[in-house]
């Protein structure tokens, strides 16, 4: 039942997410606001934010209903989130989704980099987030993100104060150390 709901789910979003791009060519309204945090276009120059630009439709759209559905909370997101119709999500998930991320200029420490790639193998980081950590649907692109994100989401995984994926990011980083976590944020944040 639980496939089956999924796969509804899926076609009614990809149905949805052609609409958009055809709708998509101008930044949507709400698009200037999620900018003061996000960065122009959704490249984020802080760590205290993420990147959205080239994150999925699907993933992005995603994070927004959990946000508003108080499945994912944030101090600033949450608010942000709460007052957007389904029309706007949708809007602002495409948008963002055709975005090209830019580089963050981070350069990892190449020790830790080296063991965070040992981790992510070992870990099977791939099967999720794919080759090169490009993300899809609903699984994130974190290659390239910003670093410090990537090691408070990591921390909040394994604290499990952010949950809102099934268990299974909460599972792999319950097994991280936090040298474990700066190693994979390092690794990760450098690929690009």
């Amino acid at each position: 039942m639980r496939t089956l709901l999924v796969a509804v789910a899926g076609t009614a979003l990809a149905a949805a997410s052609a609409t958009c791009i055809a709708q998509s060519a101008a930044p949507p309204p709400r698009a200037a606001q999620c900018a003061a945090c996000h960065g122009p276009e959704g490249n984020s120059a802080s760590g205290a934010f993420p990147i959205l630009a080239g994150q999925t439709f699907r993933y992005i759209y995603t994070q927004l209903k959990d946000f508003q559905e108080k499945r994912r909370s944030d101090p600033l997101m949450s608010p942000q989130a709460e007052g957007l119709t389904k029309d706007e999500m949708m809007a602002l998930a495409q948008y963002f989704a055709e975005q090209k991320p830019k580089s963050t200029g981070f350069r990892p420490d190449p020790a830790r980099a080296a063991k965070g790639e040992k981790i992510a193998a070992s870990s099977l980081c791939t099967m999720c987030h794919l080759g090169g950590f490009a993300g899809q649907n609903e699984i994130p692109r974190v290659a390239g993100q910003q670093y410090d994100y990537i090691v408070k989401q990591l921390r909040d995984f394994k604290a499990k104060t952010r949950n809102n994926d099934g268990g299974n990011m909460t599972s792999v980083a319950s097994t991280m150390s936090d040298d474990d976590i700066l190693d994979v944020a390092n690794y990760v944040a450098g690929i690009y």
